[in-house]
């Protein structure tokens, strides 16, 4: 189900920031108006997943608020006969609704999710997450590591 909802250019932009020019650790998104996903907050490189996770669940005037978040994840990987561990890096993005977000909000960032999906291509993981739970960081790094190679 489409909700209508478009993608801003200023979007992608961003996202190749991330991805290829490592401008910033991580980018917030929210729909405008009900009418256009657009760039809400941008994290500094050396912002850490805490920063992340503080913008993506601020609450708005009336309450909890619903957004998307794109993160340049780094983790350390060891291989199984190996003794040097390397770092690894992944894209995630995530779409966010909390619980007590509002009803509507949650559908339309929920039907809307899919047009953000298509202008990040490359992204490793998509998530969706409901309470801080499912945005740990320890969930996040399991989800990421389960192609991994050991």
């Amino acid at each position: 189900m489409a909700s209508g909802v478009t993608v801003h250019d200023d979007c992608k932009m961003k996202y190749d920031e991330v991805k290829k020019e490592k401008k910033h650790r991580y980018v917030i998104y929210h729909i405008k108006d009900d009418k256009q996903i657009q760039v809400e907050i941008l994290g500094a490189r050396d912002a850490t997943y805490d920063d992340f996770l503080a913008d993506l669940r601020r609450e708005g005037p009336e309450g909890p608020e619903c957004r998307y978040g794109l993160f340049d994840f780094e983790y350390s990987h060891q291989c199984q006969g190996t003794t040097e561990a390397t770092k690894k890096q992944k894209l995630f993005l995530m779409n966010w609704c909390p619980e007590l977000a509002k009803t509507r909000k949650k559908m339309v960032y929920t039907t809307s999710f899919d047009a953000l999906r298509k202008v990040h291509v490359g992204v490793h993981r998509f998530l969706q997450a409901t309470d801080d739970s499912e945005c740990s960081i320890g969930e996040v790094e399991t989800k990421l590591r389960e192609n991994d190679r050991n």
